[in-house]
């Protein structure tokens, strides 16, 4: 059974539909007593930082999705569910995250751009294997998958799975144990997107 953590930021209809094209069912779950149900649970996520952790925090679905990825099951955050594994975020300000990776969360520095860039990164991007992963499995070395966001994950190439380059090499993919994470949107990435989703489900 496979749980969404539904705390009002997420794109959960385009995340229901992809996995139900790999025939797989999921349930949208709001209630923070009720995560440990779940032999799997996805952390999705899009707008900013400090408003989602806020959203989390206000019915203590942050300590929940903390016991679950604390009790070995399977999680995967997405976009800004991804991010918001980390320790902290500065976007807009300084905001404490999950804690569940170290590392941290920042904005695209332009300053160090090797050539001109619009940000947000926003599009069709290549993702580069790092290592091997379950997450990638049946997957070629670099692939596309679909970008939206102007903020990255900084962290010890320890934890990363996959890169990606615009206007620099930043961690785009990540896994520590049982904790997944991916910056680009699989849902809406096409078949690439598919079978990370299926490979998830599979795990």
């Amino acid at each position: 059974m496979i749980g969404i953590v539904d705390y009002k930021m997420g794109n959960l209809a385009s995340v229901i539909n992809a996995f139900a094209k790999v025939g797989t069912g999921v349930t949208l779950e709001s209630d923070p007593d009720k995560l440990s149900r779940y032999d799997k649970l996805i952390l999705p996520g899009v707008g900013a930082f400090g408003d989602a952790m806020e959203h989390l925090r206000s019915n203590g679905m942050d300590k929940a999705v903390k016991r679950f990825a604390q009790s070995g099951k399977p999680l995967l955050g997405i976009c800004l569910g991804m991010q918001l594994l980390f320790e902290s975020s500065e976007e807009f300000g300084s905001h404490e995250g999950l804690g569940l990776i170290p590392g941290k969360v920042v904005a695209f520095d332009k300053s160090k751009f090797d050539h001109p860039c619009k940000v947000p990164h926003m599009g069709w991007n290549e993702l580069f294997r790092q290592k091997e992963t379950p997450l990638f499995e049946s997957l070629p070395d670099a692939f596309y998958l679909y970008f939206v966001h102007s903020y990255h994950v900084q962290c010890d190439d320890v934890y990363t799975i996959g890169k990606t380059h615009y206007g620099y090499t930043f961690a785009s993919a990540v896994q520590h144990g049982n904790i997944f994470g991916i910056q680009p949107h699989p849902e809406k990435s096409h078949n690439n997107g598919l079978k990370i989703i299926e490979n998830f489900v599979n795990l």
